[in-house]
């Protein structure tokens, strides 16, 4: 793994003696991949010396639950609009996040109730194995028109009037420092006098 540092990121233009770090490396071998392509071998790191085999286990299951995460990220980005609401107020997005999270939790809970609505190119789920939440929020606007519902039915609305055209906006929005240091020249004349 030393000779592979001097190709990598920080370590390219290195001139001196790598450094020592001990540690245990560890090298996955997958037996087979789907659509019978070949398994390159994965080598995780872990810091920690003098690792038995239940630590070894442990570290490289985590590796693997890593990428359950990633996809749950992805689906609260991408499909529950996580990241979509443009907040002024650190208290509204941390709300906006714990809505997500309920959703989300939903979706989970709903799992068993939910029948699978695949596309075309999706495979087939198998029997005892639970829908994914993407798959589970297909099913819930089939669903809906079927359940109770505690509220009364909304009543038609027109939007409000908004603020008037030309009129200048009264509530700015609050402009919190991001804390860098670095001062950029603000016009380009000023950056060609600098340069």
């Amino acid at each position: 793994m030393r000779p592979k540092l001097r190709q990598r990121s920080a370590w390219i233009d290195h001139d001196s003696e790598l450094p020592v770090v001990e540690g245990a490396l560890i090298r996955l071998n997958v037996d087979h991949l789907s659509g019978d392509r070949d398994a390159p071998p994965v080598c995780l790191w872990f810091s920690a010396t003098g690792a038995g085999p239940d630590g070894i286990d442990f570290v490289w299951r985590c590796y693997l639950r890593r990428f359950d995460l990633e996809h749950t990220f992805r689906l609260v980005k991408q499909s529950l609009g996580w990241t979509r609401p443009r907040l002024r107020d650190p208290q509204a997005a941390d709300r906006w996040t714990w809505l997500v999270i309920a959703a989300h939790t939903q979706l989970r809970l709903a799992a068993p109730l939910a029948v699978d609505r695949r596309k075309p190119w999706e495979k087939t789920t198998r029997p005892g194995e639970t829908l994914t939440p993407t798959r589970v929020r297909r099913e819930v606007r089939h669903n809906r028109p079927h359940l109770v519902c505690p509220g009364r039915a909304p009543k038609p609305s027109r939007p409000g009037p908004g603020r008037p055209s030309g009129t200048r906006n009264r509530h700015p929005a609050t402009h919190y420092d991001v804390g860098k240091t670095l001062k950029r020249p603000t016009t380009l004349t000023e950056r060609d006098r600098r340069g």
